[in-house]
């Protein structure tokens, strides 16, 4: 004799029927699911671009600080010096910055934006501003203002810690 098997309610998306309310609860998972939707998308306007989040990051401060150190650079950035080479080498072949030797120190190299760098910095400065305009549209300058410096509050805890 055959069976019936019995009919149930399954979603066509599994997801959807997933509780993530207790992680909800969490600062830190809600900081990481807004991280995804905000990298994702300032990925896709950044390539457009041919730049990622990384040498965006390394010509924006190259830019704002003419001169400064690629160690000090490294340590803006929080990565480690030799993986700071392979950028900056990225942002020179592309003519966006030059390096150029201490003549205090000659280990050292002071980094600085190309008119070819400081236009692709606008161009890109302009496009970030636009993505966050799009994506966070319906936060007022409270709302936005609130949330950097919670953020920013966050990371200085971090820096504080590492110094203890």
């Amino acid at each position: 004799m055959a069976q019936k098997i019995a009919k149930t309610n399954i979603s066509p998306d599994p997801a959807a029927c997933v509780s993530d309310a207790t992680l909800r609860g969490l600062v830190g998972y809600n900081i990481r699911r807004a991280s995804t939707v905000i990298q994702g998308d300032l990925a896709a306007t950044l390539k457009a671009l041919d730049l990622r989040m990384i040498t965006f990051t390394a010509l924006v401060f190259i830019v704002d600080n003419p001169g400064l150190q690629q160690s000090h650079l490294a340590d803006a950035m929080s990565i480690e010096r030799p993986n700071l080479v392979v950028i900056l080498d990225e942002l020179e072949r592309r003519d966006l910055i030059t390096r150029d030797r201490v003549i205090t120190d000659r280990r050292a190299y002071a980094l600085r934006a190309t008119l070819a760098g400081r236009r692709l910095y606008d161009e890109a400065l302009k496009a970030v501003h636009s993505h966050e305009a799009a994506l966070l549209g319906n936060l007022n300058d409270t709302e936005r203002s609130q949330i950097s410096d919670a953020m920013r509050l966050i990371a200085s805890l971090r820096t504080k810690a590492d110094k203890t």
